[in-house]
């Protein structure tokens, strides 16, 4: 007996980890899936896993190699096809009616040393791998140990240390293996956890690769087809699990095209502003685009911009399928299709709440409400800048939704702008890289205003999914702009709906059809521009999804009467754009 303890004792610690492991994967039950850690935090999740290798392989890490190390060991021996175990020479099928597969099986049932299913069993009578068993067998083996160092020995038969030892015996090869990989991947993941990165943050990126032209008319004449470029660079940090602290760095070398009137004078118009082209800087120069801070505070959400914030960031935009929250490569091509004009008044520093004031009880479930200030000169201390005192947009929005197929927002943003400032700038500074007046959507006339103005925005905006394959969604804004000095005031107004249909052709895929009026404001003349003509807007994408990484969109813009000229000139907008993230 003497005998059987030493070897038992011998060689339970080392494989100790691996009985677990292999118990709850190799015998060909369903994995579980263990979170790391928070979605907010953690590194890619390691789908269908079970949660003794998660523990073992450095949670918090997402080292390629080692990754790949744990997903192939909890695969190996899932399957009775012996080709695919390649550790231990000659693996055979232990079929249940093997001596030792009745023997193990009857120290399961009495010992419960099985603990990787619900029911402690082997999940009936399916033959196992040799190398399947012998994780069973350690399990016992545990068991056993456990029993003696607990002073029950007592319950552990001669007769069943007789069968641990002769079991044993039989399958020392595998156990060896086993031993050996637990030891390898204990030193690999010691050597993670001592270089890793971050216990609190994970990097994440995007780089947009976009070929693109503009054509018709006096447009194409004035415009060469472009190859452009934005990268992103972001670290997301959480503290508690449920925050999250964005830094973002970005670079983008991208310009806007030249859009022309019939009589070739440039209008000056933010139409056909594509997403990657916001805030570029046209020469690749590196940046802070994005610093915020967002975490719960009872039931509210707050998010705190310190620099590059959005009202879209925190409010609800009700624009499936064509908004990407962070202005990205995954949306619509466009800034008008992606979100409603009014979402881009202002922007900058300052804070915001989510309030919830219903979950149940009514037709509206959930609702909320949202408020936030956004300042573009927070960091300015001088006259007429600052938090308070320079240019800034407050935001308050009512947000219902009806089951889960339908959303409603009703959003309302005051807003004051200095002389030279543009409605729609996003809280970019005017004349600031590609955007010559600040604008990043709309008309000129829609955008400039040459003296300090207050503005009063409203607009609607829902969304619609009336199956899983069908979303429908649009949104209207008015503007109403006062300006100091008499007849200076203006009206603009904008509208606009799409229809996405995801997965189409293939999961991941979406083709998007988005059309309307771009921020216009008809009977304004702005440095000889008068036209009255609606400026249309059709756009029409097919995001490809080639993996989980990249994807590849293909899209037209029309704009009909850009900057609202009478002579209806068209301009058309070609884009191929690629996406990677990781």
């Amino acid at each position: 007996m003497s005998n059987i303890l030493w070897k038992s004792l011998a060689i339970s610690p080392a494989v100790l980890g691996a009985t677990l492991l292999v118990s709850t994967t190799a015998i060909a039950a369903p994995a579980t899936t263990t979170e790391v850690a928070s979605d907010k935090q953690a590194a890619p999740e390691l789908a269908q896993k079970p949660a003794e290798i998660i523990a073992q392989a450095a949670p918090t890490s997402d080292d390629a190699k080692v990754l790949e190390q744990v997903n192939r060991y909890s695969k190996e021996g899932a399957s009775n096809n012996q080709a695919q175990v390649t550790s231990v020479s000659q693996f055979s099928d232990v079929q249940p009616t093997d001596w030792a597969f009745q023997a193990l099986q009857s120290l399961v049932e009495r010992y419960g040393c099985i603990a990787g299913y619900p029911n402690g069993t082997y999940r009936g009578n399916r033959a196992l791998t040799r190398y399947e068993f012998a994780a069973g067998l350690n399990a016992c083996l545990d068991r056993v140990n456990e029993l003696i160092a607990t002073a029950t020995a007592d319950l552990v038969t001669k007769q069943d240390l007789a069968t641990l030892q002769r079991l044993q015996e039989e399958f020392s090869a595998e156990l060896a293996t086993l031993r050996g990989r637990v030891d390898s991947l204990e030193a690999r993941t010691a050597e993670l956890e001592a270089n890793q990165f971050s216990t609190t943050t994970k990097l994440v990126g995007e780089a947009v690769f976009a070929a693109s032209g503009a054509f018709g008319g006096k447009t194409g004449d004035a415009n060469n087809v472009v190859f452009q470029d934005r990268v992103r660079l972001g670290l997301e940090t959480s503290f508690t699990g449920r925050d999250k602290l964005t830094t973002r760095l970005a670079a983008g070398n991208a310009s806007a095209f030249d859009i022309r009137d019939q009589n070739n004078v440039a209008v000056n118009t933010r139409e056909g502003t594509q997403t990657y082209q916001v805030g570029s800087t046209g020469t690749n120069s590196v940046r802070v685009d994005r610093l915020t801070y967002e975490a719960p505070v009872g039931p509210a959400q707050v998010y705190i911009a310190a620099a590059g914030g959005r009202h879209s960031h925190y409010a609800a935009v009700n624009n499936p399928y064509f908004f990407d929250k962070t202005d990205g490569g995954n949306g619509a091509l466009s800034t008008f299709a992606s979100e409603s004009p009014i979402y881009r008044i202002g922007g900058g520093s300052g804070i915001a709440l989510n309030i919830p004031f219903s979950s149940g009880g009514s037709i509206f479930k959930p609702s909320s409400i949202t408020i936030g200030y956004l300042a573009s000169d927070a960091n300015n201390p001088g006259v007429n800048t600052g938090l308070f005192n320079g240019n800034y947009a407050a935001l308050g929005q009512l947000n219902f939704a009806v089951g889960d197929r339908l959303a409603l927002a009703a959003t309302y943003v005051h807003g004051y702008h200095s002389a030279g400032s543009s409605l729609f700038d996003a809280g970019i500074t005017a004349g600031s890289g590609d955007l010559p007046t600040g604008g990043v959507v709309g008309t000129r006339q829609a955008n400039l205003l040459s003296a300090p103005a207050n503005s009063n925005s409203y607009g609607i905006s829902a969304a619609f999914r009336p199956s899983d394959k069908l979303s429908i969604s649009g949104f209207i804004s008015y503007h109403d702009v006062t300006q100091q000095g008499a007849g200076n005031d203006f009206e603009a107004w904008s509208y606009g709906g799409g229809i996405a249909l995801p997965d189409f052709g293939k999961r991941g895929n979406v083709l998007g059809i988005f059309a309307g009026a771009e921020p216009y404001a008809r009977g304004r003349s702005i440095a000889g521009l008068t036209g009255g003509t609606l400026p249309i807007h059709v756009e029409g994408f097919y995001k490809y999804r080639v993996s989980d990484n990249i994807s590849v969109t293909p899209g037209i813009i029309w704009l009909r009467a850009p900057g609202q000229n009478d002579a209806e000139e068209n301009a058309f907008i070609g884009t191929l754009r690629t996406t990677f993230t990781f």
